[in-house]
């Protein structure tokens, strides 16, 4: 299998893994099968996660609160580039915190997706940061010498927002890397309008993709406005700073329901009488619609007999069919030149 070329870089200046090494950012198994001396990899993506366990010497940490995030227990952290500018810097902060003093950070990432920029919020924190090596259309910066930064809190990032759709108020937390972060998603926005105009006949749903639990939220404030029995809605996100932001969405709008972590639908269990989502169609800077396309496989599984399920995507992708194919008769409740919602019902 071919290695992202960030990480063939990576492996091209091996030679500047010295001592504990912390990977920040991996997103490809056989790089551990190329660095046998082992450490500890750390990626947001529980998909991720899940390929990258089992690899010996190894030890796998999911998301920025993993226990196995040790202060001050490394002695060189890469750190491979987000495609959130504003994500790297808090893998930078998260690295400086686990790096012992005299330690190493190892800045590694594509020309494409910004590295050069990138460089600017290293030096702001290691001005010492030189460049050692450009190829595989990469970058590899590296940083001697760091004092370790003790007291990394994920917390210490989470920044509120104060969103309103149809009447219905919400607090929405945010992290940096998050979709939508600061804002409400205008297709999220639609879907949000038909679930007011046609409501789901649900007192339990799913979430799928729920980012930080904004349809969650919604859907349970609306309810109580309009003297509806209460709802609980479950949700299920890839990412971890998905998760934590749909846990404190929910907690500070007094929403029902748990957040898990899946990749797809393959890590979770049960059925629900409706589904909704706004489900994600870009993977870095690559339109990539295959998540999608897997979820809605498999979505008719998670549904019961009859059930709906109720999906806002952009309109130039190609969805109804593949809808009509795996779920069931498929509508447009709206659309415009940007967006359009479908509701479908799973056939018998």
């Amino acid at each position: 299998m071919s290695l992202p070329n960030s990480h063939e870089a990576l492996l091209r200046n091996r030679h500047l893994l010295r001592g504990r090494v912390a990977l920040i950012g991996v997103t490809a198994r056989a790089l551990l099968a190329d660095l046998p001396e082992g450490g500890l990899a750390m990626s947001e993506n529980a998909g991720v996660c899940a390929a990258l366990a089992g690899q010996a010497d190894w030890q796998i940490a999911f998301g920025y609160e993993d226990p196995a995030l040790a202060e001050g227990a490394f002695d060189t952290l890469v750190v491979f580039l987000p495609k959130a500018r504003a994500e790297l810097d808090m893998r930078l902060a998260l690295a400086l915190s686990l790096a012992s003093d005299g330690g190493c950070v190892v800045l590694v990432g594509e020309k494409k997706e910004g590295v050069a920029g990138a460089v600017k919020q290293l030096r702001a924190v290691a001005p010492q940061a030189a460049k050692v090596d450009s190829a595989r259309h990469c970058q590899v910066w590296c940083a001697n010498g760091i004092r370790g930064h003790a007291g990394f809190v994920l917390a210490d990032w989470l920044q509120w927002t104060a969103v309103e759709c149809e009447s219905v108020a919400l607090d929405v937390a945010g992290l940096p890397g998050i979709f939508s972060n600061g804002e409400l998603d205008e297709g999220t926005r639609m879907l949000l309008e038909t679930l007011s105009n046609r409501p789901l006949h649900a007192s339990t749903l799913l979430d799928f993709a729920c980012g930080a639990g904004v349809i969650g939220a919604w859907l349970s404030q609306w309810c109580k406005q309009h003297g509806k029995p209460p709802v609980t809605v479950d949700a299920v996100d890839v990412q971890s700073q998905a998760l934590v932001c749909a846990r404190a969405t929910y907690q500070r709008n007094d929403v029902s329901g748990r957040i898990m972590a899946s990749d797809g639908l393959s890590g979770v269990a049960g059925q629900w009488p409706a589904i909704v989502t706004n489900p994600p169609f870009h993977s870095g800077v690559k339109t990539d619609l295959s998540m999608t396309e897997r979820f809605l496989r498999d979505v008719a599984g998670h549904l019961s007999p009859g059930g709906e399920l109720r999906l806002v995507a952009n309109s130039f992708l190609p969805y109804e069919a593949l809808i009509e194919r795996f779920v069931g008769p498929v509508e447009r409740l709206r659309e415009d030149r940007r967006f359009t919602v479908y509701r479908a019902s799973r056939r018998a």
